[in-house]
C-alpha cells in the first residue's frame, strides 16, 4: 500500500466559515481522492500527523475519519490505519461463479481464510436446498473472502455429510473452496440459485467485514449443485456493497 505523506494534503483550515472543523477534514479528504491525490488503496498519515498538518487535536481527526468511514471513503484495519477505499471491484453471478477465477480476472489477488466450523443438523430450509431430511448432518463453514488482503466478503456454508467430511483439512490446505470440492470428489460444479437483497450489516459483519456503522451490504443466497444435478452447497453469504459490484449474467 502507498502511504500518503502529510504534505500532500491541504494546508492547516481556515477558521470562522461556520462549518465544524471535523467535516472539513473530512471534505478536504474527500476531495482530495475526488481529485485523484489520493489513490484507492492508499494509507493516510496517522491521526497525529494529520492534527499536526490540519491545526487541530486527534478527536477532530477521528471524527472526520469515523464520517468517511461510515460513508464508505475510506477504511480502518485495526493495527495497520486507515485506507482509502478500493474502486468497487466487478462479480458477475453465472452458471459458474468461482470466486477465485473472478478476482484474477479483475486483476486482484484472492484470499480466503476459514473462521470455523461445525457438524450441525440441517434445518429445513436448509435441508430442502441440499435435497436431504431436515435434521440430517451438514458441515457448517463460515469463511471469510479477501481481494489485495482486503476482506470483501463472509459466507455461511452447508456441505452434506459424509460426501464432504474431507473438506475441512482440504480447503486448509488448498485455500480455496474449488480445489476443496475436487479433493472430495467434485470437479465441476454449477450454480443452481442465487438470491440477492441488501440490508445493513450487523454489528459483526461491520467487524470482521472493516465496514463502519450501518454500512450496507449485499446479501447473497446460493444454492451449488455437481455434475449430476446433486445439491452440494448452501451458502448464506454477504458482501460489502462499497468493495463489490454484483453482476448477474
Amino acid at each position: 500500500m502507498t502511504a500518503v505523506a502529510p504534505e500532500n494534503l491541504s494546508p492547516p483550515l481556515a477558521r470562522g466559515d461556520g462549518i465544524a472543523a471535523w467535516r472539513r477534514i473530512a471534505d478536504q479528504i474527500e476531495a482530495g481522492i475526488a481529485q485523484h491525490q489520493l489513490q484507492p488503496g492508499a494509507k493516510l498519515p496517522t491521526e497525529a500527523e494529520l492534527a499536526e498538518r490540519f491545526g487541530v487535536n486527534r478527536h477532530t481527526v477521528r471524527r472526520a475519519l469515523s464520517a468517511l468511514a461510515s460513508e464508505g471513503v475510506v477504511r480502518s484495519a485495526r493495527g495497520s490505519g486507515t485506507f482509502v477505499e478500493q474502486h468497487r471491484i466487478r462479480y458477475p453471478i453465472g452458471s459458474r461463479t468461482r470466486f477465485t477465477e473472478i478476482m484474477a480476472a479483475e486483476g486482484h489477488v484472492a484470499g480466503g481464510e476459514l473462521m470455523d466450523w461445525e457438524t450441525v443438523a440441517a434445518e429445513p430450509a436448509i435441508a430442502e436446498s441440499l435435497g436431504i431430511e431436515p435434521g440430517a448432518p451438514v458441515l457448517r463453514l463460515r469463511i471469510r473472502r479477501s481481494s489485495d488482503g482486503v476482506p470483501v466478503a463472509i459466507g455461511v456454508n452447508h456441505l452434506p455429510l459424509p460426501r464432504f467430511e474431507g473438506f475441512v483439512p482440504a480447503f486448509q490446505e488448498l485455500g480455496a473452496i474449488t480445489p476443496a470440492l475436487a479433493a472430495c470428489g467434485v470437479t465441476d460444479y454449477r450454480r443452481r440459485e442465487t438470491k440477492v437483497s441488501a440490508r445493513e450489516a450487523t454489528g459483526a459483519e461491520a467487524v470482521q467485514l472493516g465496514l463502519g456503522s450501518g454500512r450496507i451490504v449485499l446479501a447473497v443466497l446460493s444454492v451449488n449443485e455437481d455434475g449430476e444435478g446433486r445439491p452440494i452447497q448452501h451458502t448464506e453469504a454477504v458482501f460489502a456493497a462499497d468493495r463489490i459490484e454484483l453482476v448477474i449474467r
